[in-house]
């Protein structure tokens, strides 16, 4: 069987599109995460973006050990500088770098010709060769560019030492037949490709992005970039998930291996989704809550006499396990780690410990603890080094929209009590941690979720707050009480949003500009 490469971009793609702002704990642990996976490469960032967006991509070179890490520039030396800088103590350092090849792109944005375009794409790949032996090229917009300057622009690249070459459809614009379609137009007319690996990377505007991408691979491309549970630009970039069960559902039929760890897309899935608060849909293929039910009655019949009637995918093989253990407060240390291990979550024993006691206060609330709760305790309960913490919380209510709060946090050591009035009790709770942190935020997003069941469910709730430099911070809160969840998940920001203040002193006004975002999202 051929291999084929597996790119991972939620840390670039996936994060830009959402506006959010990732900090660097988070991102390692997501990237982390992908290495369990067993992608090939990880896109950390784009370092010319900003100087905290180099810094992460500095710091998760150095931590990631057996996988490509990649950076993203345009075909800008300075770019490329930021790139390298970045990528100095990675294992496996990767540029990708690249420009519009496509009429409109190069007219319209660019202002550039197609021999300027051609001679800056040479120049750029020559200028990250001095840098780092393994140089992408993306050719953005590929899909609606000429197919002769596209074949002309790709196998100068390669001449030039581009060791991957890059076709996206970055505005989702084929259909699955037309992408084959350019994939075997250049596997045919890039007279150099086979010193090059062919790459693909689509999104998903029209819905297609999965079939174009498997397109894609049956034409001959070898490396396929995509984001975990789909998230990206727009309508989102090609979902690795399903990319990778297409294949394992038929691989006699594509003959081809990827090396992923199926058993981790679950937890992978779930991990990506609480770090950026993006929900992942009941309906979503292979790791939706969904997507392994079955409420016809013809269904579950044919279920029970032969799981493969309705399932072409065993639960197992992509990390959702049986419940085979009920867990409630006369549940032991031993139980708990072994269905903790089952679920994906493996932790030293010091930590292991801390969450226990705090499963048995859950225990004591919920009688019987499902995974879902598993899953929303354990991920609620990832720790930082909080500096602000909930003592207590009382709200009083006059009527449904008035209500007041009282609230005593710990402040840096400090205890510290105030009140505040708001338009029902989550307002009058966010009005008086403002009044007591005084961080200068606006909420601009808040969602609140039954995650778990019985009638003491854990409610999860998520916000996402602007910060004063223009970037949105997600936090999360999980608890049996929805206020007291609201509250976790505001304080829980506001932790993020002061740590990223101490660590990172950013210049007024150095955030990604409009222009920059528009030349690097393929």
């Amino acid at each position: 069987m051929r291999k084929l490469y597996v790119f991972d971009t939620t840390l670039r793609d996936g994060e830009q599109s959402l506006g959010i702002t990732l900090n660097v704990h988070e991102k390692i642990e997501v990237a982390k995460q992908l290495v369990k996976l067993g992608v090939d490469v990880i896109e950390a960032g784009f370092p010319a973006s900003s100087p905290g967006d180099l810094e992460s991509v500095r710091t998760l070179a150095r931590e990631l050990k057996g996988v490509i890490v990649c950076g993203l520039s345009r075909a800008v030396e300075h770019d490329i500088d930021s790139c390298a800088e970045s990528l100095r103590e990675a294992e496996y350092p990767r540029i990708h770098t690249g420009i519009a090849v496509s009429p409109v792109h190069m007219a319209q944005k660019l202002k550039l010709s197609p021999d300027q375009v051609l001679e800056a794409s040479v120049a750029a790949v020559k200028h990250a060769k001095k840098y780092v032996g393994d140089v992408e090229f993306y050719a953005e917009d590929a899909f609606r560019s000429e197919l002769t300057f596209l074949a002309k622009v790709l196998e100068k690249v390669i001449e030039a030492g581009a060791t991957v070459v890059n076709i996206p459809d970055t505005v989702g614009y084929a259909t699955p037949w037309e992408y084959a379609e350019m994939v075997t137009y250049v596997m045919n007319h890039v007279g150099n490709i086979g010193r090059a690996v062919l790459s693909i990377h689509c999104h998903n505007d029209l819905g297609m992005a999965t079939a174009n991408s498997l397109a894609g691979i049956m034409a001959g491309a070898g490396q396929v970039e995509g984001t975990i549970n789909g998230i990206g630009e727009r309508a989102g970039n090609t979902s690795l998930e399903e990319v990778i069960m297409a294949i394992y559902t038929q691989r006699s039929r594509y003959g081809i291996d990827t090396g992923v760890n199926t058993r981790e897309i679950s937890a992978t899935s779930r991990l990506v989704s609480r770090i950026t608060g993006v929900p992942v849909p009941a309906h979503k293929a292979i790791v939706g809550s969904n997507a392994f039910m079955h409420a016809s009655g013809i269904h579950q019949d044919g279920v029970l006499k032969e799981r493969t009637t309705y399932e072409i995918i065993n639960p197992e093989v992509v990390g959702v396990p049986k419940n085979r253990i009920v867990l409630s407060a006369r549940s032991g240390r031993h139980a708990f780690r072994h269905r903790l291990l089952e679920l994906g979550y493996n932790m030293e024993q010091e930590r292991l410990e801390t969450l226990y006691q705090g499963f048995l206060q859950l225990a004591d609330q919920k009688g019987e603890i499902f995974d879902q709760d598993l899953h929303a305790f354990v991920g609620g309960s990832v720790s930082e080094e909080n500096n602000i913490s909930i003592k207590q919380i009382s709200v009083t209510t006059a009527g449904a929209s008035s209500a007041t709060a009282t609230i005593t946090l710990e402040l840096d050591g400090d205890t510290m009590t105030d009140a505040a009035c708001g338009n029902g009790p989550v307002d009058a709770v966010i009005r008086a941690i403002d009044r007591l942190v005084g961080e200068p935020v606006t909420l601009e997003d808040y969602t609140l979720q039954s995650v778990s069941r019985g009638k003491e469910a854990l409610g999860e709730a998520t916000v996402k707050v602007r910060c004063d430099d223009g970037g949105l911070v997600v936090g999360r809160g999980i608890s049996t009480d929805v206020i007291e969840a609201s509250a976790r998940a505001y304080v829980n920001a506001l932790v993020k949003v002061k740590k990223m203040a101490d660590q990172i002193d950013r210049p007024a006004g150095d955030i990604i500009t409009d222009e920059v975002t528009v030349f690097t999202r393929q």
